[in-house]
């Protein structure tokens, strides 16, 4: 029997999972931007860039969330698949 699902179908919290990804690395570049003139000696950054460090937790926050729609789609999928269909009665 083949699956009804295509490979390059877009599952509950793929989008969640891409945009959190996207988040965590903008605040991973922010973190290392404002961590190099700690290490250079040169001045340091203003301190709105340390709030944008913490875009690398809020990131990794929404990339989780999306893990766990995935996760409770596939629950309710299979919950949908095991239950046994109604054949008409006679």
């Amino acid at each position: 029997m083949r699956d009804k699902t295509r490979t390059n179908s877009a599952a509950p919290g793929d989008g969640l999972i891409r945009a959190g990804a996207i988040v965590f690395f903008i605040g991973t570049v922010a973190t290392l931007v404002t961590v190099a003139p700690l290490f250079l000696g040169t001045t340091p950054f203003p301190t709105y860039m340390f709030g944008l460090s913490m875009l690398m937790g809020v990131g990794f926050l929404i990339a989780g969330a999306g893990v766990f729609r995935s996760i409770a789609a596939g629950r309710a999928q299979a919950r949908s698949a095991a239950r046994p269909s109604a054949s008409p009665s006679r």
